[in-house]
């Protein structure tokens, strides 16, 4: 008996391994063509109805992007009437995107800083990240350039 629980018990982790490696663990299927890896990292605080991001965009490589853009979605309305970067654009009240400018392979990062106020005074949001576009070229790992971020009313940085 013992003997058959260690076999289903080395199956079953047999089978997390294998399930992991594959499309569930947010691995693409095969790649064709150039390929990179982007990732976005920074914090986010939220203070008086304002919100400030900080984030930076990297490229491990193996192939340089020449843009790509960044997309971050708020779960509450942001108010009108303030100025944001020159690379980035409003597509909603809630979501802004962003240019990444040139990612170089091997570590080229771009920086974005963002002062945002929210339409009411809010306890809470949420800040979804996520790459949009990047050039037509594949990215086997998705989960360092997606980010689901809580963001308390404290004035802390919530880091991603």
């Amino acid at each position: 008996m013992r003997g058959l629980r260690k076999a289903v018990l080395g199956v079953a982790l047999a089978a997390a391994v294998v399930m992991g490696a594959g499309t569930g663990a947010g691995a693409v299927g095969p790649v064709v063509g150039p390929e990179a890896d982007l990732s976005h990292h920074g914090h986010v605080s939220l203070w008086d109805g304002r919100v400030g991001v900080w984030l930076v965009s990297e490229n491990f490589g193996p192939t340089d992007l020449s843009q790509a853009t960044v997309r971050l979605a708020f779960s509450v309305p942001m108010a009108g009437g303030h100025e944001l970067p020159e690379a980035c654009l409003w597509s909603s009240d809630r979501v802004v995107s962003c240019r990444t400018g040139e990612l170089p392979a091997a570590g080229g990062a771009g920086e974005l800083a963002l002062d945002l106020r929210t339409a009411g005074l809010p306890d809470e949001l949420t800040v979804e990240i996520s790459t949009a576009w990047r050039d037509g070229v594949a990215d086997r790992n998705p989960r360092n350039d997606r980010h689901r971020v809580l963001v308390l009313a404290t004035g802390d940085p919530y880091v991603f």
